[in-house]
């Protein structure tokens, strides 16, 4: 009788029988074509046999036409419910890399259209994982070390039933293919990818030292399976189906952090579901002798600005060609009393500073809440700002974005939505966080007093994110304004909205309750459309409770609201908006009467 397999306790040990270079890759090339200056290929690989079926991955392959003989190549990962996309490949192929695009979400019928390649034709080879399935086609597996008929084993409890073991593992094989194409130098590989692709990065960049530069975005924070404490109760992100601490051992980001061997920048945004920002600087605490980075998009959730994407192709320019240098991590530091204040030293030596930003908050939930922008004054040595608080009862959690003038304008415009050239990046400090009993402890000074004026617009957007800037029939304004204790609704309140607006257009109020808070109520969307008469002068619009309405019930009242947004258009999939007449309204005052 065969000995058991040794059951592994560690990350280490899950990939300790794994050789991604073993197996030959049955490299099909199902298309090539010339554009834009590359080379590119729709392919697949073979990732290995499971349960006796081969398991095989369509990607896309580019590279540029001429230059040097060997290349830096970067694989990107897509993130769920996405696809291998044509898109990074022209992005990175542009920059001068080779490039690969893994599919690893196509379906197990090896055929399209099911999230099959970008520009993939009907009949085209999709992936096919073959007897396992570790695509959304089995959502279970993602949180489960538990036996099935899809996973890695059918009879025993194990890490390798995880979807995250085999994705991984199917990526490593994208490496070799990489490695072996015959325009790459194998000893400049890097690796991005997005949401559930930013998982994968830091999976891959924690178990392959091949890997010389990594950029996960949105995604690869640890500690998803551990109970968090906050203010409306405990929640956590990820419920494991199975023996937990062998998840954690073996599966979660913070076993992986410590093998990382590679430089590894964080790109996300402050608010994100995903990838909980607080939990990306635990988690990336523990990465030993490497450089580290992070760029955070302010208010923004599972997006990016401009100045944040930005900083992924610059990175690897740094690591991989031998490019200037991203502006090293902010120094920062806080003080509790007499009263708060974060103290930032930028880096001045690397580009030109263009503007610093503050931003604190006392809300201990990271998807949730509203980071107040300070007033930044300029000292010597570097930058401050007061962080008036108005209670001594709240944690205190505070950041600085250090915004550079680039040399010259760098286009991202090979990806959806990123048309002009970007002018600026941006470098994040470290997190700073204080428990509430650090703030009781230090006594600062209260300053900070409610307010019933949620925005006078005199700093502009700044407390908002916008959504189809530019668009007017589908613009959005946003903030998370309302879910501030110095911004909340007095008891019998009105909303009034001062706008001016030139045209008679419909605007839609939109309010968010308890967007992630669930353990303190359900979440529901409430909406109030109004037609708005066109005036040149100032108008002020009001809305009661009962003024909003929601398939899940009316609005109760204003305390569990999380989101305000104003909107030309709010609605479902397929609902036509009206078109959007005149120029984008002026808003002047948001408040509370």
């Amino acid at each position: 009788m065969a000995e058991a397999e040794p059951l592994p306790e560690t990350a280490a040990g899950l990939w300790a029988d794994f050789d991604p270079t073993e197996e030959p890759l049955e490299e099909e090339v199902i298309r090539e074509w010339r554009e834009e200056g590359g080379v590119f290929r729709q392919v697949r690989f073979l990732v290995g046999t499971f349960k006796g079926k081969a398991a095989r991955m369509a990607a896309i392959y580019g590279f540029p036409v001429g230059g040097p003989e060997k290349r830096p190549a970067v694989m990107h990962i897509h993130g769920g419910g996405q696809r291998a996309s044509l898109h990074e490949v022209k992005l990175l192929v542009g920059r001068g890399y080779a490039a690969l695009s893994v599919n690893w979400g196509g379906s197990g019928t090896g055929k399209a259209p099911f999230h099959a390649p970008e520009g993939a034709l009907p009949r085209d080879p999709n992936t096919d994982w073959g007897a396992v399935d570790p695509s959304q086609l089995n959502v279970p597996g993602y949180d489960s070390i538990l036996p099935g008929p899809k996973q890695f084993f059918e009879d025993r409890e194990h890490p390798k039933n995880c979807n995250w073991y085999l994705l991984t593992l199917g990526c490593r094989r994208g490496l070799t293919f990489l490695e072996r194409q015959e325009e790459v130098d194998a000893e400049k590989l890097g690796v991005h990818g997005f949401s559930m692709g930013g998982h994968l990065a830091m999976y891959v960049a924690g178990t392959d030292e091949r890997v010389k530069a990594a950029v996960p975005a949105v995604g690869g924070a640890g500690w998803t399976w551990q109970p968090h404490p906050f203010l409306q109760g405990v929640e956590q992100q990820v419920r494991v189906k199975g023996n937990v601490d062998w998840f954690a051992r073996t599966l979660s980001f913070e076993s992986y952090a410590p093998k990382i061997r590679c430089p590894i920048l964080h790109r996300s945004g402050t608010n994100d579901f995903h990838g909980w920002m607080d939990d990306v600087y635990r988690t990336n605490r523990l990465i030993q002798n490497q450089a580290t980075g992070y760029s955070w998009s302010p208010h923004l959730n599972h997006r990016l600005d401009p100045e944040v994407a930005v900083t992924m192709p610059l990175w690897f320019d740094h690591f991989l060609k031998g490019g200037p240098a991203l502006p090293a991590t902010p120094v920062t530091s806080l003080t509790l009393a007499p009263r708060p204040e974060l103290w930032v030293s930028e880096d001045r030596k690397t580009l030109p500073v263009a503007r610093v930003e503050i931003y604190y908050s006392v809300d201990p939930d990271p998807r949730a809440r509203f980071w107040r922008s300070a007033d930044v004054v300029r000292e010597a040595g570097g930058c401050m700002a007061h962080l008036p608080l108005h209670s001594q009862d709240l944690p205190l959690f505070a950041f600085a974005n250090v915004y550079y003038t680039l040399p010259k304008p760098e286009s991202l415009a090979a990806l959806p939505g990123y048309s002009k050239p970007v002018t600026e990046v941006c470098v994040s400090s470290l997190l700073h966080s204080q428990s509430a009993e650090e703030v009781r402890r230090a006594n600062p000074s209260l300053l900070a007093k409610p307010d019933v004026v949620i925005d006078d617009f005199s700093r502009g957007l700044r407390d908002w994110y916008v959504l189809n800037e530019g668009n007017l029939t589908h613009q959005q304004l946003w903030t998370r304004k309302v879910a501030d204790p110095l911004y909340r609704a007095p008891e019998g309140a009105k909303l009034a909205i001062t706008l001016r607006m030139p045209q008679t257009n419909r605007l839609t109020i939109v309010l968010q309750e308890n967007e992630w808070r669930r353990s303190r109520g359900p979440k529901k969307t409430l909406v109030c459309e109004r037609e708005i008469p066109g005036s040149e002068k100032p108008q002020v619009i009001r809305f009661r409770l009962n003024d909003f309405s929601s398939p899940d019930g009316p609005l109760l009242t204003w305390s569990e609201l999380d989101q305000l947004g104003l909107c030309a258009h709010f609605g479902g999939p397929g609902e036509k908006p009206r078109l959007w007449q005149g120029p984008a309204p002026e808003f002047l005052k948001v408040a509370w009467e």
